[in-house]
């Protein structure tokens, strides 16, 4: 058989310079990897010393010795549980009325353009929204509910866009399938597009609360504790978060402050990586019930 590449000198071409996009494109994904692996070597090497059930669970002091996080992965936690509380809702309900109800249109090409637009602006930005609209307009202060209704309107975007693409994903088919029958639009919903787009939702949601437990401008900026000697107890609550302590600490003068915010930088790692194998395992489980 004869070798058609030697009388397509251009196709050779091509193959050459696929090859070294390829191999520039391997390099900077090894050379980010490579940085990734370096800066958390260091951060465990440096901060898992100071690891302990004192450092857990204790609260924060002027003495790195004595210096706890508790009341930072509390605040944490209340944090996420508003959070998702507010976007799930909110998030799933408007891709669902974008995907299943609105009519195609000017409007609904505005409204997507916004969501769009609005997945892209600066977490300061949603920080200065949230000092303004929760903090003063609302007069909630600076509460556990302030920052969490500003951390939900960070990542509801997010939430929103992540939800339209599961929905998209779901073959036309199966709505046309369950009309057909004498479904009313409700009932596909319920019973055939949410349960079928579930593992694509619980993971935007989680990947997004991921998201969102490591952010420090819209807490600064909504006037977030740096450091307090209690957990909240109720909505309207002063509080702290991971973010706040690490950002804390790392102003401080002296390495220990610097290992401990090393520390709580592993801590808020290991809740990051639990709440992505939380996400994986979530969407795996539903897909396998879906082809079951």
């Amino acid at each position: 058989m004869k070798d058609h590449s030697a009388f397509h000198p251009q196709l050779d071409k091509r193959r050459r310079y696929g090859t070294l996009v390829a191999g520039l494109l391997f390099a900077a994904t090894m050379l980010g990897l490579l940085v990734l692996a370096t800066l958390i070597v260091d951060v465990v090497t440096t901060g898992s010393g100071w690891l302990s059930e004192q450092f857990l669970t204790g609260y924060p002091t002027s003495s790195p010795e004595t210096s706890g996080i508790w009341p930072a992965i509390v605040g944490s936690l209340y944090l996420m549980l508003i959070v998702a509380a507010t976007t799930v809702p909110l998030g799933v309900g408007t891709a669902l009325y974008l995907e299943e109800y609105a009519e195609e249109g000017s409007l609904k090409r505005i409204i997507q353009l916004n969501i769009t637009n609005l997945a892209g602006v600066p977490s300061v930005v949603y920080g200065i929204l949230g000092l303004g609209l929760f903090v003063y307009l609302f007069d909630m202060g600076s509460s556990l509910l302030a920052a969490g209704l500003t951390l939900s309107l960070l990542v509801l975007p997010i939430v929103v866009i992540s939800s339209q693409e599961a929905l998209r994903s779901i073959p036309q088919g199966v709505r046309e399938s369950a009309f057909a029958l004498g479904a009313t639009r409700s009932q596909v919903i319920w019973h055939h597009l949410i349960p079928m787009a579930l593992p694509g939702i619980l993971t935007g949601v989680i990947l997004s609360l991921s998201r969102a437990v490591g952010e420090t401008a819209p807490l600064v900026l909504v006037g977030a504790s740096l450091a307090i000697n209690f957990t909240p107890s109720h909505l309207l609550d002063d509080f702290t978060a991971l973010p706040m302590l690490v950002f804390q600490w790392t102003e401080e003068p002296g390495a220990s402050f610097q290992e401990l915010a090393a520390a709580a930088i592993i801590v808020l790692m290991a809740f990051l990586l639990l709440m992505n194998m939380t996400a994986i395992l979530l969407r795996n489980h539903f897909e396998d019930r879906l082809a079951g």
